[in-house]
């Protein structure tokens, strides 16, 4: 079983605070729900984690089956097993989907399979096989690629999945397909999965064993599926007010949605 082991946080934007402490444990096969109010640092979470630049860690602790992840680069962070869908894909003109994926696992032993696990994993999610051939994300719509996401994703079979506002720009029937693969990929492949979102609808399909709610910078509580029906319904005020004046009242995270 693999652990990723998430201990006292902190991280700052521009010399402002913006996680004031996260402390999470995410095991094999385990979905773990991050649902919290604007500007409360649930992506600079999801950024800080998968080791994207402009944020500075003050302190803590990221550890995957014991390997430190806060020194490594981007890059071996993914090599290491860890994995993210970003709420605002990258277009990177000139760059296939295919040639993408071949290369990130040239080096491995399943090289050999890429080719049938694409075509398997966009049959999976109804995601057009041309797009395979097409530059990564350029021209596709906002539901298109968060499929190119999860077959990204379904391809690279890795540890642990963080997923930001997966659901984000999906229609019904998209979050269903989308929403299902990842709760199979968490049995298929005991995979992990930390989920950052604002909407319960993701979890009609991918069944959280935690719910956490996260605000000014940190984990507030943490309860079981029905904490994001509870959360919808009556919000996140009384987690805000409890919060310390200075954090609560610390800026919006300027590399995020405003609306994250």
């Amino acid at each position: 079983m693999s652990e990723l082991v998430i201990e006292g946080l902190r991280a700052a934007v521009e010399g402002q605070e913006i996680l004031t402490g996260v402390d999470l444990v995410v095991r094999s096969g385990e979905v773990h729900a991050v649902m919290g109010p604007n500007g409360s640092g649930k992506s600079t979470l999801s950024h800080v984690l998968a080791g994207r630049p402009g944020y500075e860690v003050l302190g803590g602790s990221v550890r995957l089956d014991g390997l430190e992840l806060l020194t490594l680069p981007a890059w071996q962070r993914a090599e290491a097993g860890l994995f993210l869908a970003m709420q605002y894909p990258t277009e990177v003109p000139g760059v296939a989907l295919r040639d993408l994926l071949r290369a990130s696992v040239r080096a491995s032993d399943e090289a050999d399979e890429i080719e049938s696990r694409m075509r398997i994993e966009a049959g999976r999610i109804g995601f057009d096989e041309r797009f395979l051939e097409r530059p990564l994300n350029v021209d596709l719509s906002g539901g298109e690629k968060k499929r190119n996401e999860t077959l990204q994703m379904g391809v690279l079979r890795p540890k642990f999945a963080i997923l930001d506002e997966l659901d984000s720009g999906l229609d019904v029937d998209a979050l269903r397909m989308v929403s299902r693969r990842v709760e199979e990929a968490t049995v298929e492949d005991d995979l992990g999965v930390l989920a950052i979102t604002h909407y319960s609808q993701l979890f009609e399909q991918l069944r959280p064993d935690v719910v956490h709610v996260f605000a000014a910078g940190r984990i507030q509580e943490s309860g079981g599926a029905e904490l994001a029906t509870e959360l919808e319904s009556t919000g996140y005020e009384r987690w805000v007010e409890s919060a310390t004046p200075a954090a609560a009242t610390r800026p919006d995270d300027p590399f995020a949605d405003p609306l994250a």
